[in-house]
């Protein structure tokens, strides 16, 4: 699973979460998960006409209720980190350190991008999950999907929509609000082994971000509370025009 959590430790076997509240903020339509010992136990997904700050933690509430659960028996935390919608992330990231403040439940950070692809895909798909990241650019990571962990095959990164193009491979199914700025680059490069596949199809990621929070959080590679980061692969465009800096340009890679 190299690659797929970016703040990954090294250690032995851990005890696996029996109950794991998981956390899916970075894309537009947020959702929020629990899941008993990797079996999902419930999920909600949070409108996204009102501000997720007013409705994260009601949201929360709500999903313990209808799973009779409490906060106090969750024993372990999955957010996705990013890439994605800037706010949604801080949201996100700031929620989970304040339910663990003071407790000792790990957490897992987990990559948006690696969610949304499993949550697209089946076995033996190759999914990349393609996000705009505007200005001609998106979020973008590709990944073989098994029955067990997912493969990365394409690192996530910002790309340049024809860079990206060039360099995905080969009879690629594509999820995300960026797939459709790959459409015509990529067909041209990949012919009709392209698939774009609708958001109304994709399930709403949070249990993917569980699931893969779970099999981390199991090999003991959790992080505390106070160590969780955002990572949003681009500075925000407000900092940088405060430091009178470019943005990050797409990666050399």
């Amino acid at each position: 699973m190299s690659g797929l959590f970016p703040a990954r430790r090294s250690g032995a076997a851990g005890q696996a979460p029996s109950l794991l509240l998981a956390l899916e903020t970075a894309l537009p339509a947020p959702t929020v998960a629990l899941l008993r010992d990797a079996e999902p136990a419930g999920e909600i997904s949070l409108p996204a006409t009102r501000p997720l700050s007013e409705q994260l933690l009601p949201g929360i509430d709500a999903l313990l209720a209808l799973c009779g659960s409490t906060l106090e028996e969750v024993d372990a935390f999955a957010v996705s980190i990013g890439p994605g919608s800037f706010t949604g992330i801080r949201v996100g990231v700031a929620t989970v350190k304040g339910l663990a403040f003071g407790g000792t439940p790990p957490v897992a950070p987990v990559s948006t991008l690696t969610a949304l692809a499993c949550a697209a895909g089946r076995p033996g798909d190759t999914v990349a999950a393609v996000l705009d990241a505007r200005r001609g650019e998106v979020y973008a990571g590709a990944y073989e999907l098994t029955h067990a962990e997912p493969s990365c095959v394409l690192p996530d990164g910002l790309y340049g929509v024809g860079d990206l193009a060039a360099r995905l491979p080969p009879a690629c199914l594509l999820v995300g609000d960026g797939a459709p700025l790959l459409a015509d680059a990529s067909s041209a490069a990949l012919g009709e082994t392209l698939r774009i596949l609708a958001e109304a199809l994709v399930r709403p990621p949070a249990f993917q971000v569980g699931r893969l929070g779970h099999a981390f959080l199991a090999q003991g590679s959790g992080i505390r509370a106070e160590e969780l980061a955002p990572r949003y692969l681009r500075r925000a465009e407000a900092e940088a025009r405060r430091m009178g800096e470019r943005l990050d340009p797409p990666p050399l890679l």
